[in-house]
Order: C-alpha cells, then sequence, then structure tokens
C-alpha cells in the first residue's frame, strides 16, 4: 500500500482530570466528600480549610428527629443510614403466616440507655450482654461443678434472641467423654438455665418460650387470673399457628370458651416478649445529616443549602504567592511540581463550588415539581422520572441520578433522601397518572381507618381506590402493601 497523509476532522470527549474529579465529587455523600478534603489536605500544602468539619452541623436521627451535634459527637455517615431515604412511610406491623409473626410482639424498650457525656463512666452505665448477664446470675447459684460447666455450654450455644438454637443431643457431643455426660444431665442444667432472667431465655422455639414466661405468671399470679393464664398456656403450648393466623373461629371450638376469655389470653399472650435475648444486643442511634433543608417562602417552596457541611476552602495566599514568584527561577522541575499542586487546589475549590451549585438546582427542580407533597404529605405526592428534572436543569440522566444518591433533604414530614421523590405512576381514569408513593399512603390510611373486626381485603382496597379513579389491580394493592409492611387481612383480623 501506499503511504499517505490525510487530515480528519472528529469530535469526541476527553474526561480530563477535573472533569473526572467533578463527577467524582458529585457522588459523594457528605462524609465521604470531606473524607476527600481531608485526603486532599494531608497532600497538597497549598490548601487550607478555614472551618471545623461537621463541628456545629445539625444532625437528623433517621426518625426525623432533630439534635444538634455538639464539637465532641461527629454527626454519623449519611450515607450508612438505610432507612433515612424511607422516613415517614413506616407501615403497620408486619408479619406473615405461621409463628414467626409473633416475633414482632413484645417489649422493645429493654436493654436501653441513656448517653453518659462523662466517657469516664461509661463502663458504670453500659449494659451487660445477654451471656453476662446470664453468668453473673450462674455464679450466685449453689450448683455442682459438672452443672455449673453444662450451664456454661448452654449459654455459649445461645443465639442473639436468646434462644437454645442447637439440640441438647449435638451438645453432648461436644462434652469429653471421660465427664460421663447423659442427656439428663444436660436437661436438669437448661432447666436451671431456664430459670434466669430475662423469663424464656434458653427456649428451644417460640412456644416454648412463651410457656416459660406463662408458668412464671402462673406462680405469681392470684387465684382470679390463673383461669386465663392457663388458657393463655394452652394457646401457645398447642395452638400457636391458630393464633398467628387469626383463626378465632377454630381456636374457639377447639378450645370450648367465649370470645372474652379468648381475648383475654390474647392479650396475655401479646404482652409476653418472643425473643428475651433482643434487648441486651447494642442498639446505636444512626444520623442523617441533610444537604439540603426546604423553607416556605410566600405560596412557594423553596430550598436551602446546608452551609454547615459546605466546605470553606482556600488558596494558602503565602504559598501561592511564593509559586507565582518562582516562576522564573532555574529549577524547573521543583516549579512545575509547585505549579501542579497550585492548580490542583483550584481545580478542587471550583469542583466543589460546583458540586453544591448542581445540587442547589437539583433539588429546586424537585421541589418545584413536588410542591403539594410539602404540603399535604405523601398523599399529594406526583409521578416523577430523572429525564424530566434532567430537561428542566440542561443536564444528563446520570448525573441527576449521582446528585440524589446519597443527599438527603430535611422537609416538614421528615428526612428524605433525594431520590424518594422520584416514583413510577399508575393510571387513572381520567387520563392522568398517580405516584405509587402517594397511592401507598392512600391504602396506608385506608388501612388505618378500617374496622379491626372487618379489615380491608386487597380486592377491596382495588375497589375504593377504583372509586378514587385510580386503577389499580389486587396483586399491585398486595405489592404495595407488603411494601409499607402491613399484614394480610386475616393477620389483622382482632375479636
Amino acid at each position: 500500500m501506499k503511504a499517505s497523509l490525510q487530515f480528519r476532522l472528529s469530535q469526541h470527549l476527553a474526561l480530563t482530570p477535573q472533569l473526572q474529579q467533578s463527577i467524582r465529587l458529585l457522588q459523594l455523600s457528605t462524609l465521604e466528600l470531606n473524607q476527600e478534603i481531608e485526603q486532599a489536605l494531608v497532600e497538597n500544602p497549598l490548601l487550607e480549610r478555614d472551618d471545623d468539619p461537621l463541628a456545629t452541623s445539625m444532625r437528623v436521627a433517621a426518625d426525623g428527629a432533630i439534635l444538634a451535634a455538639s464539637p465532641s459527637v461527629p454527626a454519623g455517615d449519611a450515607g450508612g443510614v438505610a432507612g433515612a431515604g424511607a422516613a415517614g412511610q413506616d407501615g403497620g406491623a408486619g408479619g406473615s403466616g405461621g409463628t414467626d409473626s409473633l416475633l414482632d410482639w413484645g417489649d422493645g424498650s429493654r436493654g436501653e440507655r441513656d448517653d453518659d457525656d462523662d466517657v469516664g463512666l461509661t463502663w458504670a452505665t453500659t449494659r451487660p450482654s445477654l451471656r453476662e448477664h446470664l453468668l453473673g446470675q450462674l455464679h450466685a447459684t449453689c450448683a455442682a461443678p459438672l452443672d455449673r460447666a453444662l450451664v456454661e455450654l448452654l449459654i455459649e450455644a445461645l443465639d442473639e434472641r436468646g434462644y437454645l438454637s442447637c439440640c441438647l443431643e449435638e451438645l453432648r457431643e461436644l462434652c469429653p467423654p471421660e465427664a460421663g455426660v447423659e442427656l439428663d444431665d444436660l436437661s436438669a442444667a437448661l432447666a436451671l438455665l431456664q430459670s434466669f432472667d430475662p423469663p424464656g431465655v434458653g427456649a428451644r422455639d417460640a412456644a416454648e418460650c412463651l410457656r416459660l414466661q406463662i408458668d412464671l405468671l402462673m406462680r405469681q399470679c392470684s387465684a382470679a387470673q390463673r383461669p386465663v393464664l392457663a388458657l393463655a398456656r394452652r394457646i401457645v403450648s398447642e395452638h400457636l399457628p391458630l393464633l398467628a393466623a387469626r383463626d378465632f373461629n377454630k381456636l374457639r371450638k377447639l378450645l370450648d370458651c367465649g370470645d372474652e376469655d379468648l381475648r383475654g389470653a390474647q392479650q396475655v399472650i401479646r404482652r409476653l416478649i418472643p425473643h428475651p435475648g433482643v434487648g441486651f444486643l447494642e442498639v446505636g442511634t444512626d444520623y442523617v445529616i441533610p444537604d439540603i433543608f426546604v423553607r416556605k417562602k410566600g405560596a412557594r417552596w423553596m430550598v436551602q443549602l446546608n452551609p454547615d457541611v459546605m466546605p470553606k476552602l482556600r488558596v494558602n495566599p503565602a504559598y501561592a504567592a511564593a509559586v507565582k514568584a518562582a516562576r522564573g527561577s532555574k529549577d524547573t522541575e521543583g516549579q512545575a511540581s509547585w505549579s501542579t499542586r497550585l492548580q490542583e487546589a483550584r481545580w478542587l475549590i471550583r469542583n466543589i463550588q460546583q458540586r453544591f451549585d448542581t445540587i442547589f438546582r437539583v433539588s429546586q427542580a424537585i421541589v418545584d415539581r413536588q410542591q403539594n407533597f410539602f404540603t399535604h404529605g405523601q398523599i399529594a405526592m406526583r409521578p416523577l422520572v430523572l429525564r424530566e428534572i434532567a430537561d428542566t436543569v440542561g443536564l444528563h440522566e446520570s448525573t441527576i441520578s449521582r446528585v440524589t444518591s446519597n443527599k438527603f433533604i430535611a422537609t416538614p414530614f421528615g428526612v428524605f433522601e433525594l431520590k424518594y421523590f422520584f416514583g413510577s405512576h399508575v393510571a387513572t381514569d381520567a387520563g392522568g397518572a398517580a405516584s405509587s408513593t402517594a397511592i401507598r399512603a392512600l391504602i396506608k390510611q385506608l388501612i388505618g381507618a378500617e374496622d379491626p373486626r372487618n379489615p380491608l381485603s386487597d380486592s377491596r382496597l382495588a375497589e375504593l381506590l377504583g372509586e378514587q379513579g385510580i386503577v389499580v389491580a389486587r396483586r399491585t394493592v398486595a405489592k404495595y402493601r407488603e411494601s409499607l409492611k402491613i399484614a394480610p387481612v386475616a393477620m389483622r383480623k382482632v375479636l
């Protein structure tokens, strides 16, 4: 082939280091952004920070409660809170058929403790673990050495719920042959463990856990209370699946009792704790730092960037002047290195400013589309897709997706991730569309107002939505109800 020279004109997008940095900063959460800045401050001496990051930021708990953060208590990672984007859409008590639905009952206050500002007293205010709590009771007994060792073995075999997750035969195989441990020895040790606090510890299933607690109540109750407790004990021992399925008609026939007695026994069971060990778990509060606040100005809702999460960066003026003065020096290699650092510092400051400007523009566009939500709540949410916001602000859909990830907005109804305001739509009789979020809120409202003795089925909910002009199938209603963690109609029925 003959060699030749040709000129060709073409266009292509080059991802320069500055553009790559801009894209990366855009998708970072508040905590990740500060980590990126701290790394840049370490690597680039020309970069300075005038503010104390997150020292005075407003911390917002995942349930929407606002707490002021002190300088000694840094705010949590906004990107690490799993349920923050779902704040305000708490459903009813969930549960499926079978005995596992009983595991949602009980007092969740066990194991909570107040935060103590004095770090030196933390050891005195920390609640012991379940293992430590049980071992403390064991050491206070006069059990024989073999029984004590077997109870310790059983304690080590408990799961986080306080249940014995393996059978006694398996534990017997773990014992050394020379100890001569029999199943009767393990059964006696288990009986001793099950007499400890919390009541129900050491049970092998939910039925045994509830029965142990009822037995304790029967030893402490008066003669007038004994019939109701005996009925409750019979239910958890023999008919717990029927109670979980709320098949009250069949329960009445099998137990040969009236509605009043059955209602009293049900109330006793509902006050029991199906997971006695859960109260000893360490429970921490997750926090979200909102990037945007929503304020009403006149008749319009407006967004405001949280000034406490906006880093205040600058280029060190003395170093910058020294770099500028050294441009004519002979040390060209050192001069190029410092000039590069100066340029990188300016790029970072410019890209961070651009990041917050983009967040502001996108957030305001979302708020403009969802004005009714900020006035009336979830039931007024309108359908919204990324393309609609992208066309409004003149950005690509991928950019909108980056902006709305791990960015949170504080509203009158709680703290939400920006992605929360986007959702699918369902057709209406009028030819329009209703947001899936609004439909879920309406379903929650209808179920909240239903008659507990005659709850609404999914088919009936679909009919009621149809009467309001929302065309939705029964299976769609069931999907939305399950996403709200609301139990099916049979589980919501009460006597």
